[in-house]
């Protein structure tokens, strides 16, 4: 959990396995440990292991998508293919040197649903600025789902009102019993899959075909023979449906700010009033301030008049007073134009959370309508018993593929488990070991088990003798 820096009750497998999904090697780590530590460890554990084999080409999930990570396996002879993360690339103006897009998959009625075209990309490196690492790029598009188009830098300025899909009546949203709808949905576009390698060239269809094969692979083992042999706890399949406390928590927080910018729409909207009846009552006042004053202004100039006063000395009274009275007045006026500019500013921020109410209701819809299950995963299994029953998969997949007949090539635990479980004895002798099985009640079982059984006479497999490790030791 990033946000309290702890880990609550998991942990983390890291599972090497051919392009056929037989389990390689596999470790348990701290819930915490990122992929971009476990592949590099478990790879050199492996080849420490098989001695001179060396990994050439080595295919990871989303989270291997570290560009000086790529540049260190890239330095260091190997190839690597990924996807990239949804933040590392904007659309199609993302890449470079796109080509045609020909057809990748098609659905059970013979229609496209996925397009793939080569492509580039230059990603930069955070280590060292001013340099990128380029890499090739099978551009997947999925025709079946749709993600929102982001508007252009340029197109930010001339987007419409919040309001212009509202009608004339519901726009009168400074009124106290307006009520906020959701903002439209926006517009969408394919889904972009960037599936990237470090190779210098590529064939668009056969990197795209290779990394979709990884997740068959790779989960087709767990799910059909790691989880039957009891892995299931270790790898998060024993599982209960529990409250979605990210949901929950982000439902709570545009909720609790919806309500609060409802409240700030109705305070926001009673100071605008407040303001405005305010600017309406210093107008008014003056006016009368205004027509009062000068109108003993002009009594007096009268008076002056009356009594012959020279010229020069009733012009200068006169100004006098009239300074007087326009400081008077001008103090008025911009407590006029100070409540002027506190309604605008109001008004405004009324306006502002009215954008937002509808901006959060159409958050609210989305989240809902993308909630998934959670579930909490039982965890209580240790490495030894990861390690051994991954051997004990792969040990059940070795034979399928060295004894079983061919149409068992693909066949998973539920298909195997009879011939595993059928009764029968076990005969030792000094040199050989006799098993006798009991036949199914199935013809076709029968004969596959007849294939079976000579397959294994002909191979004639032999059990390690500890004698042999122990002379080897010796010598």
């Amino acid at each position: 959990m990033g946000r309290l820096g702890s880990i609550l009750g998991c942990r983390a497998l890291v599972l090497l396995h051919d392009a056929q999904g037989h389990p390689l090697l596999a470790t348990t780590h701290r819930g915490d440990l990122h992929l971009t530590n476990g592949l590099p460890s478990i790879v050199e554990r492996y080849e420490r292991a098989t001695d001179s084999f060396c990994l050439q080409r080595v295919i990871v999930d989303r989270e291997g998508m570290a560009t000086e990570f790529l540049a260190t396996l890239r330095a260091a002879g190997r190839t690597v293919v990924t996807v990239l993360r949804t933040d590392q690339y904007r659309d199609m103006t993302s890449f470079t040197d796109v080509g045609d897009f020909v057809p990748l998959s098609a659905d059970r009625h013979k229609t496209v649903v996925r397009e793939v075209a080569p492509a580039s990309i230059a990603l930069p490196l955070p280590d060292h600025p001013g340099e990128t690492l380029p890499l090739r790029v099978a551009l997947i598009r999925d025709l079946r789902r749709h993600v929102a188009v982001l508007p252009s830098p340029e197109d930010q300025d001339q987007l419409m009102r919040w309001d212009a899909d509202l009608d004339r009546q519901d726009r009168r949203w400074w009124e106290a019993d307006w009520q906020a709808t959701p903002t439209p949905v926006v517009p969408t576009t394919f889904k972009l899959i960037p599936i990237v390698t470090t190779a210098m060239s590529i064939d668009e269809l056969e990197l795209a075909q290779t990394y979709i094969h990884r997740w068959p692979a790779q989960e087709n083992v767990i799910k059909d023979f790691l989880l039957p042999l009891g892995l299931d706890t270790n790898h998060g399949f024993a599982k209960m449906p529990v409250e979605n406390s990210e949901v929950t928590k982000r439902r709570t927080t545009l909720e609790n700010r919806l309500a609060n910018v409802k409240q700030w729409k109705d305070a926001a909207g009673k100071r605008s009033q407040q303001a405005g009846k305010r600017y309406d009552r210093l107008c008014e006042q003056l006016k009368v301030r205004a027509d009062l004053l000068y109108r003993v202004l002009n009594q007096r100039q009268d008076e002056l008049l009356a009594q012959g006063v020279a010229d020069h000395l009733l012009r200068r009274e006169i100004k006098e007073r009239k300074a007087v009275i326009d400081a008077e007045l001008e103090q008025i006026r911009a407590r006029m134009w100070r409540a002027y500019e506190q309604c605008n500013q109001e008004f405004r921020k009324q306006e502002r959370d009215c954008q937002k109410q509808r901006d959060l209701l159409r958050s609210l819809e989305d989240l809902t309508a993308n909630e998934r299950t959670m579930y909490e995963l039982d965890h209580r299994k240790d490495q030894i018993m990861t390690v051994c029953k991954v051997a004990l998969a792969n040990l059940v997949m070795w034979v399928r593929d060295r004894y079983f007949p061919t149409s068992y090539a693909r066949a998973a635990w539920q298909r195997l488990a009879p011939f595993f479980r059928l009764p029968g004895r076990v005969i030792p002798g000094p040199v050989t070991v006799q098993v006798e099985l009991r036949p199914f009640n199935d013809r076709q079982l029968n004969r596959d088990l007849t294939t079976l059984c000579a397959q294994v006479n002909t191979l004639q497999p032999r059990l390690p003798d500890p004698r042999d490790a122990q002379r080897a030791a010796n010598l």
